[in-house]
């Protein structure tokens, strides 16, 4: 179960705000914070036809029906092989979604690579020797307790099925499950109701706290009942399956030939760690971050994006003295620094909270383990994990290959093993936190519509060019030469059909933050109307201003 801690403060900080450095304000140790943000507004003329706007859109809860729908209504996910009925796990990325995915990678890689001196790159191979896996343990123990139900063929995992024991006046009444989720326990109760209604039994009915399938006895799981089927003594026992995708590597497909799809990008790191360290010029404190594919083959991919078989990790391995007393320190920075990031791109912080994993759940190398969780419309979950992981995987690839992995210290003169700070996320996973924070719907002309309020930063289109009337040369060649201008930069549009109100509706549904309205002021004086998505405000500003602002609102 997840154990969640929330704490609010409050903190006034602009939607401008992009570098990581202007975000000061220290957050308390393993808590999430939550910031209240503060909108830059002014007002101006707006020269082009004043439209019939909508209010200021408003942020809204969502269901994961709302958003597939929308992700597939305008081009951003596709489920994988649709033609042929789609393949369980797998995703294609649209116009849309391949411009938002790459943008939260390019935010990503400039805050956590370009903006700090001690980060540098690396892409590793997604396919290597497989003596790499069974160092790193992957190959021996990379995988997920698993459940069958005999009566409907279903699988799960074991420790994403839940199972509470009722009873009525202290004789037991039976048991019931449910699949993982916020209110599961609420579920469960309310399931030992039906259950004692049904035997029309009087008194108290107790329920006990939810413990995951991993936790029954084996007397337990032959009187949990299978979620698919309500029967007993369907399901059998948890056992391990590896999840790890093999393949051969060669002419020979024989026991020599077997390799495996990486599960994780972080080996990549760990196995080059003395090539980076001999040619990267870095010193410990220092990490090697790395964007690239992962696969693993879930029991049960489920949620859309956010568990499939095919994604895509954004991780660092940040490298620090062995002392006891230096990883809290490393560790509690690489929290702030990753909370702070998910702000910075329009993360909602009512929806961000921490999990602090326990002791007796951590990995048996690991010190510590803290996720950001994410309320998404199916349930809080796990967004990103940062973990002291000590030093297991330099000095299991050491043991393995017979290299070495020490670093000498000049300062110390002295040879030790770096221990390692892993701050590391999903990009799909991401994007989905991303969608979810940025829905929002308003009513235009008594319509419902939803919309998405992307941050500038990561929107997949940064700005519209609207010429006024297309039935003028002039005006559409000046605004031709505007939008190429904008167009040497970013990601933009030029849009000159239909009347200019729907086109700022098109707009704003897609999450486009500037629309541009080139008018007939715009040949004589040479401003033009920026309208705000979020606000709706028009004001005049030069084209050397247009650029500043966006400059400052996506790039900053």
């Amino acid at each position: 179960m997840l154990r969640t801690i929330a704490l609010t403060m409050p903190l006034l900080m602009l939607r401008s705000v992009g570098a990581l450095g202007v975000l000061s304000t220290r957050l308390p140790a393993r808590l999430p914070v939550q910031l209240h943000r503060a909108r830059r507004c002014s007002s101006a003329r707006a020269a082009a036809p004043a439209a019939a706007e909508a209010e200021a859109p408003a942020l809204t809860e969502v269901s994961m029906d709302e958003i597939v729908n929308v992700c597939k209504r305008r081009g951003i996910i596709f489920q994988s092989s649709e033609v042929y009925g789609g393949f369980a796990g797998f995703f294609d990325y649209g116009p849309l979604g391949v411009e938002l995915r790459a943008n939260i990678k390019k935010a990503w890689w400039r805050d956590m690579v370009h903006r700090r001196e001690d980060v540098v790159g690396l892409d590793s191979s997604i396919i290597a020797s497989p003596q790499v896996w069974k160092a790193s343990g992957h190959v021996a123990g990379f995988s997920d307790p698993m459940v069958d139900c005999k009566s409907s063929k279903l699988r799960y995992r074991a420790d994403q099925l839940f199972w509470a024991r009722a009873e009525v006046e202290g004789e037991l009444l039976g048991y019931v499950s449910v699949m993982e989720a916020d209110d599961m326990q609420e579920q469960a109760e309310a399931a030992a109701q039906k259950m004692k209604r049904k035997a029309k039994l009087q008194g108290t009915l107790t329920v006990s706290d939810v413990k995951d399938y991993t936790e029954a006895s084996a007397e337990e799981q032959a009187l949990i009942p299978s979620p698919a089927t309500g029967e007993p003594g369907t399901l059998t026992a948890p056992r391990d399956f590896n999840l790890m995708f093999q393949t051969s590597v060669g002419a020979m497909s024989d026991a020599s030939s077997v390799a495996y799809l990486r599960p994780e990008t972080a080996q990549g790191i760990f196995t080059n760690f003395k090539n980076v360290l001999a040619t990267g010029r870095v010193k410990v404190p220092f990490g090697i971050a790395q964007i690239g594919k992962a696969f693993r083959n879930e029991i049960t991919p489920r949620n859309f994006i956010f568990r499939s078989r095919e994604f895509e990790q954004m991780e660092i391995e940040y490298f620090i003295t062995p002392e006891d007393e230096t990883w809290p320190v490393a560790h509690q920075k690489w929290l702030d620094t990753s909370y702070e990031w998910l702000l910075s791109i329009g993360l909602r912080p009512e929806l961000l909270s921490f999990d602090v994993h326990p002791d007796h759940k951590l990995a048996h190398y690991a010190r510590a383990c803290t996720d950001i969780m994410f309320k998404f419309p199916f349930g809080t979950q796990e967004l990103q994990g940062v973990a002291a992981r000590g030093c297991f995987d330099l000095t299991s690839h050491a043991e393995a290959s017979g290299k070495s992995m020490e670093y000498y210290d000049d300062e110390r003169k002295e040879k030790y093993v770096p221990h390692v700070i892993e701050p590391s996320i999903g990009v799909d996973r991401l994007m989905l936190a991303v969608l979810t924070s940025a829905y929002a719907e308003d009513e235009v002309g008594g319509e419902k519509r939803s919309l998405l309020k992307f941050h500038p930063r990561v929107a997949p289109i940064k700005a519209a060019v609207l010429p006024l009337v297309k039935n003028k040369p002039e005006l559409m060649e000046r605004a031709r030469e505007i939008f190429e201008k904008l167009q040497r930069r970013y990601n933009v549009q030029f849009d000159s059909t239909g009347a200019i109100g729907r086109r700022y509706r098109r707009m704003d549904e897609v999450g486009t933050p500037f629309c541009v309205t080139v008018d007939f002021d715009t040949l004589e004086d040479g401003t033009v109307t920026l309208r705000d998505r979020d606000s709706t405000e028009q004001r005049r500003v030069s084209v050397a201003e247009l650029l500043e602002i966006m400059e400052e609102q996506i790039d900053a």
